[in-house]
């Protein structure tokens, strides 16, 4: 990674405002139901405090607000939960600019503040340069360690560069370090295994991988498109009938490159996804049924290719996994990755659904890397640039 990080900048006696990724789920008691993001924020939250700064000021969003001040969407229970991660006290303020905040700040007898949703002001998704530089005056030094807004040109992720030194923090770095190696230094083979619900979501990320991977298995709701392209029967899965012809490019590009590409051969189906207790397991999908899971054919023809590789990225779930009766094929390849990590073999969750599913399975802690951003590792495995990381200060040369 070419970019600034905490450690190239001196921080002593400077204030320092790092945007972190807090957009983390409540119930419905306004109580953190994972606390996954707070806790990954630490390690970069811990190495500023060390070394000595004269304020550390988090800011970060959460839910959609849309402009608006909505009570639901404050974000006092990260500031409770921080404190405690910590031990040591955390202001939480009522906004994020502004007199009173500047106040606020200088008067604070912690070391650390929280600002308030960014969201409740509209200038932060349209990266308002005003709002961006009311943010910017908060501070000395920016500090990026939100890699699931990275992918987003925001007023905290990339408006504020202009007027801060700009470096990234731990987190940061470590998804672009795993990420960035897994697909344009991967140790090889690399298997790629894609799910999810629509082929449309993932048309790039495929182009950009059947250039990197030597092996891509496809599944979930996006693989019916394919076989509908090969003439094969889906019955009433899902299907993306305009996008049947790019599936079938996108077959012939792989063979073409030497690609293996591994789709399902068998499949869990029903005839009403609210009726799991009619599932049956077949080869061939008979009209008027869908198929919402992977067959254990499949299931065992994913391994064997999983079992050559040295390294594995894997986006997307392989079945409806939220739903018992068609988890099945997800979690069996969850163990599979999490025996693979254990012989040294390098496993990459892209984060979204992907990691919800290794987190339901009880593997979090049994992968190399889960990217903590969906949207944003999605993006940067299509080779896109990221607004939020293209912003920060370049390492000097040499």
């Amino acid at each position: 990674m070419n970019k600034m990080t905490v450690r190239d900048i001196d921080l002593k006696g400077k204030k320092v405002i790092m945007r972190c990724d807090f957009n983390v789920p409540l119930d419905e008691a306004r109580k953190i139901t994972s606390d996954m993001r707070i806790k990954a924020a630490v390690p970069t939250i811990k190495y500023i405090l060390e070394q000595k700064p004269a304020k550390l000021i988090l800011m970060s969003h959460l839910g959609r607000p849309d402009g608006e001040v909505i009570e639901e969407d404050r974000l006092t229970p990260v500031g409770e939960r921080l404190a405690q991660l910590l031990g040591e006290p955390v202001l939480k303020l009522d906004d994020c600019v502004g007199d009173i905040v500047k106040n606020s700040i200088a008067k604070c007898p912690g070391r650390v503040v929280l600002l308030e949703n960014l969201r409740f002001h509209q200038g932060e998704t349209k990266n308002d340069p005003g709002f961006a530089k009311q943010l910017a005056e908060l501070a000395d030094v920016y500090v990026n360690d939100a890699f699931g807004t990275a992918h987003r040109a925001h007023a905290s992720t990339q408006g504020i560069t202009r007027y801060l030194p700009s470096v990234a923090g731990f987190l940061l770095e470590k998804e672009l370090q795993y990420l960035g190696e897994a697909v344009n230094n991967p140790t090889r083979p690399l298997v790629v295994i894609l799910g999810g619900a629509k082929v449309s979501d993932k048309i790039l990320l495929i182009e950009n991988l059947l250039n990197k991977a030597n092996s891509i298995l496809i599944g979930g709701g996006m693989a019916y498109t394919f076989l509908k392209a090969l003439g094969k029967n889906i019955g009433t899965s899902l299907l993306e009938a305009d996008k049947v012809g790019v599936a079938k490019a996108l077959i012939e590009k792989a063979k073409a490159k030497g690609v293996r590409l591994e789709l399902s051969s068998d499949f869990v189906i029903v005839p009403d996804f609210d009726k799991p207790e009619q599932k049956r397991t077949v080869t061939e999908i008979p009209d008027g049924w869908m198929a919402l899971d992977i067959g254990p054919q499949t299931i065992a023809t994913f391994k064997e290719v999983l079992s050559t590789a040295k390294t594995v990225v894997w986006n997307g779930p392989l079945g409806v996994f939220e739903k018992e009766a068609y988890a099945t094929g997800t979690l069996e390849i969850a163990k599979a990755l999490a025996e693979l990590t254990a012989k040294g073999v390098k496993t990459i969750i892209g984060g979204g659904d992907s990691a919800s599913a290794v987190k339901k399975a009880k593997l979090s802690d049994k992968m190399t890397h889960i990217s903590t951003g969906g949207g944003a590792s999605l993006e940067f495995l299509e080779g896109k640039e990221l607004p939020g990381v293209a912003a920060l200060n370049d390492k000097k040369a040499g």
